[in-house]
């Protein structure tokens, strides 16, 4: 069964279609990206609550399927709770990789519709279509092409948001998920607006919301038309004058390409407390070569590699060491990633969670390079590779250094290798 043939496409909506004129920004958002990406491998799974993210009893969720999320479960959730509300969940584990390649092949799309696309995370983005009108017509029938282009080249289904601000366009791609547009008219603005809770409003946190509530504001309607002064009285000048904008539907910001990632880290919070430095080195290993594959994967190297290491007591340190050159190798982390660990002083101290983060990145192209041939730290380069090589054939599980192999494992490494000799011949 093809990706198209495994969605069901819904028919056509009804009414008449509003009008988009000067409606120039689209927000595109995936709809339960990370389980929709699982489900095209998994379409048994389809109609049933799936939950992506860590197993373990200090795992979090990472996405729910619309099905899941009906129970209340929600991303960011502690994976304990999640199985709690919703028992007959399946739960899958997240698959960084495949999400990163459907993602880069749903924003080729969206790069052939116009070069503005500000991307804010794997599964959304802002579109400024201004320039592609004459081309490709209306901004609805653009986002209806591009909802249509995701649907049957990726076999996943997005939400679109139409309006003439970047805040009103993504606000509109929320009121009509899953799988929907909605095309907020530049003159429907406040009528649009107006009626939503005030935590609807971009800014508008818990504290906030609070208190708003205090003073009776509980729509956007009744903020916006509370004065100034009052507003900034209450949360003070900038966040007063902030939500007073929103609430009139102003907002000059621009749709910004994409910028160059500031950083680029892996972190893993363990399901027991650790004191053992040789099993935290080993997940230093492990978080480094995850941070060494991504930045290769993203053509980047970077001259400041930095640990994050969370004790039992919830306390918090960070290290960082700056290189002489960039590095995009797991094996220059890692080293840099155990000396800022063993320079902390927290052998024997109970951790809850280490992270590992390369920043300060720049192409990888750029990074000066002055090794010898006899200089080791090519192999290291060769074998990395390599080893994304195999990754982006077999799976990034596929090859792992030695000390990540679990000792159960080695004592079949002479037979899987013989077995896979013919798929190594071919790499």
């Amino acid at each position: 069964m093809s990706r198209k043939q495994q969605l069901h496409r819904p028919g056509p909506q009804p009414g008449p279609p509003a009008d988009d004129t000067g409606c120039t920004v689209l927000h595109v958002d995936m709809d339960a990206f990370f389980v929709s990406v699982e489900l095209l491998e998994r379409p048994e799974l389809r109609g049933r609550p799936v939950i992506v993210g860590g197993a373990g009893p200090r795992g979090v969720v990472a996405a729910a399927s619309y099905e899941a999320r009906r129970y209340g479960v929600h991303s960011a959730m502690p994976m304990s709770r999640a199985r709690r509300l919703c028992p007959r969940a399946v739960v899958l584990p997240v698959s960084h990789g495949k999400y990163s390649r459907v993602s880069a092949a749903v924003f080729e799309i969206f790069r052939s519709v116009t070069p503005l696309v500000e991307g804010l995370s794997l599964d959304e983005a802002f579109l400024d279509v201004a320039g592609a009108r004459r081309r490709l017509g209306r901004p609805a029938a653009i986002a209806a092409m591009i909802r249509e282009q995701v649907r049957d080249q990726q076999g996943i289904t997005c939400s679109v948001g139409v309006a003439s601000t970047k805040f009103v366009a993504k606000l509109a791609s929320t009121r009509c998920k899953p799988d929907g547009m909605l095309v907020v008219p530049a003159d429907g603005v406040t009528d649009f607006l107006h009626p939503l809770p005030v935590a609807s409003l971009w800014g508008v946190g818990e504290r906030t919301e609070q208190a708003l509530t205090r003073i009776g504001l509980r729509t956007v309607g009744q903020l916006a038309r509370t004065p100034l002064s009052t507003l900034q009285r209450e949360l003070g000048n900038a966040t007063g004058a902030h939500l007073y904008e929103l609430a009139w539907g102003r907002d000059p910001r621009e749709v910004v390409p994409h910028t160059p990632d500031k950083s680029i880290g892996a972190e893993e919070t363990f399901d027991t407390d650790i004191d053992d430095p040789e099993t935290i080195r080993r997940e230093l290993l492990r978080l480094a070569e995850k941070v060494g594959a991504r930045l290769r994967e993203s053509g980047n190297a970077g001259r400041t590699v930095s640990v994050k290491l969370r004790m039992a007591n919830f306390k918090t340190i960070t290290r960082a060491r700056t290189l002489d050159e960039p590095t995009d190798l797991a094996r220059v982390i890692y080293v840099t990633a155990c000396a800022l660990y063993e320079g902390a002083g927290l052998d024997g101290v109970r951790l809850r969670l280490v992270g590992v983060r390369v920043e300060n990145l720049g192409p990888a192209g750029e990074a000066p390079r002055q090794l010898a041939f006899d200089e080791p730290e090519r192999g290291w380069r060769e074998a990395e590779r390599a080893m994304d090589q195999v990754a982006h054939r077999f799976g990034r599980g596929a090859v792992r250094p030695a000390a990540l192999v679990p000792r159960a494992d080695v004592t079949d490494v002479t037979h899987v290798t013989a077995g896979t000799e013919d798929n190594e011949r071919r790499l």
